[in-house]
């Protein structure tokens, strides 16, 4: 057995603030990273080209930055519980680390390969949270239940002392050339494209891949954007937001890292308004952690709906609907924009987020875990967690003490996009139509053919009191 410490990276693709790499390098100089592409996880039909790009291009990357302290970064194809158990047998590892993950499959994978080391005698650690800041398991109500609603959770959550950023790997001892031959005989790979694993994206990414990208999009954010971040984050004509969801979801950013900016960024504040907008992005990341610890504690949200009133509910499940909506040919402008935004960069505003699934779930009536794959198969920063959490705050199935919201995507349009740039950028046939008929959907038909765009395929007015007639039926039927 030698000192060898194998550290598995999942979403944590980076060297920097990473807590079990920080711990594995306090046990033994001679670290060296290993990282698995999954089959179970790639040959899902919920994934999506432009996360893939982007997980490689991070990998790529994090195989660098391996190189820069002394040590390596192998590449492993096949189920986990075999191949990194045969690898750290192969090497003689002393150990195998690795960072605990909140999803289901992750919990269910951890545990397999847990018994699969200790058949082969290799010693584990995965008990280090990395991409949160508080474990589930820390952040409790006074019943000593988990928290079900926010505004609570936050209470809790914000009131309690936050871990700085660990130590960065460094002066790292990696694999020996007769070593490197054996990773090689027992699987390790060189990086493949996204092509080689079946997929495609050919549109830019909307944040560039790695560490220093994803840093250096952080710095940028909070020093500028932040500061008028309450104000502007709900416009999506306006660069007002970080856009570090992605990085976040690989973990290409430590998020105490992320944490400590926003405190820096507090102490250096000079108004109370810009004090509101910081703390209000403290809240989104706080949202985050609260779906992930809703999925920690009831992983059925992964399954379905967390009301009993929408977990046979009645949808109308029309097909030709549901493939306008993906389509972005709807006939309501503000939908159909934010769905050709997805399409085309695999990324949407959050405020088009909650625009759209409102639309697919309360004027179409369509199952939200549709459009919760659908985002899926597209969005370059798809996380179950959080993906499933605001699908389930739309469709008013989730952990929400306003269960019953409904958007109009007009006022929608009218508020957040009044002059109708963002329309415009993505609904190309639309750009010399008047921003009064642009903004509340009202394009006179002859205009509409003219420019050769739908006229709305449902009745919003109409599809709402449905809605809210079948949800008061449903409620009904789900008393005690």
């Amino acid at each position: 057995m030698s000192d060898l410490i194998l550290f598995w990276h999942r979403r944590d693709l980076r060297i920097a603030d990473n807590t079990g790499l920080a711990a594995a390098q306090r046990q033994s100089p001679k670290v060296v990273g290993v990282f698995c592409l999954d089959p179970d996880i790639l040959e899902r039909d919920d994934i999506a080209p432009a996360r893939v790009t982007y997980m490689l291009g991070c990998l790529q990357a994090l195989q660098e930055r391996y190189i820069q302290a002394g040590s390596q970064l192998l590449i492993l194809h096949g189920p986990p519980v075999v191949v990194i158990a045969d690898l750290a047998e192969a090497l003689k590892a002393k150990a195998v680390f690795w960072n605990w993950d909140v999803e289901p499959y992750s919990q269910k994978r951890d545990r397999t390969i847990i018994n699969s080391l200790t058949e082969k005698g290799i010693q584990f650690l995965n008990q280090n949270w990395d991409q949160i800041l508080h474990s589930p398991e820390e952040i409790f109500s006074g019943a000593k239940t988990p928290y079900t609603v926010y505004t609570p959770f936050w209470k809790n959550w914000s009131s309690k002392p936050k871990a700085k950023p660990v130590e960065t790997l460094e002066n790292a001892e990696g694999l020996t050339a007769d070593e490197q031959e054996i990773a090689k005989l027992a699987g390790a790979i060189e990086l493949p494209s996204a092509k080689d694993l079946g997929f495609v994206w050919e549109g830019e990414l909307v944040i560039s891949p790695g560490e220093a990208a994803a840093q250096a999009r952080l710095e940028a954010f909070t020093n500028n954007a932040i500061t008028e971040y309450q104000e502007q984050r709900n416009f999506p004509a306006v660069d007002g937001t970080s856009q570090l969801s992605a990085a976040l979801k690989f973990g290409v950013i430590g998020i105490r890292t992320v944490w400590q900016a926003t405190i820096e960024a507090l102490e250096n504040s000079r108004s109370g308004e810009t004090e509101a907008s910081i703390r209000t992005w403290q809240q989104e990341l706080a949202w985050r952690e609260f779906y992930q610890h809703a999925m920690y504690h009831f992983p059925e949200l992964a399954e379905g709906a967390y009301r009993e009133t929408f977990k046979n509910f009645p949808w109308e499940n029309n097909q030709e609907h549901f493939q306008a909506w993906c389509e972005g040919r709807t006939g309501f402008p503000i939908v159909d924009a934010a769905m050709r935004q997805l399409n085309e960069i695999g990324w949407m505003h959050n405020r088009c987020r909650m625009i759209v699934a409102s639309f697919l779930t309360k004027d179409l009536q369509i199952n939200p875990q549709w459009g919760e794959k659908y985002f899926m198969q597209k969005l370059i920063d798809g996380d179950l967690s959080a993906n499933n959490g605001g699908w389930q705050w739309s469709a008013s199935s989730g952990m929400d003490p306003k269960p019953l919201r409904i958007f109009n995507p007009a006022s929608q349009a009218q508020k957040f996009d009044p002059d109708g740039e963002y329309i415009r950028q993505w609904v190309s046939e639309l750009r010399s139509v008047d921003t009064q008929y642009l903004v509340t959907g009202k394009i006179p038909p002859l205009e509409l053919h003219a420019v050769g765009y739908p006229k709305p395929i449902v009745d919003h007015k109409t599809q709402q009191a449905l809605f809210k007639e079948i949800y008061q039926q449903q409620k009904g039927v789900n008393l005690p």
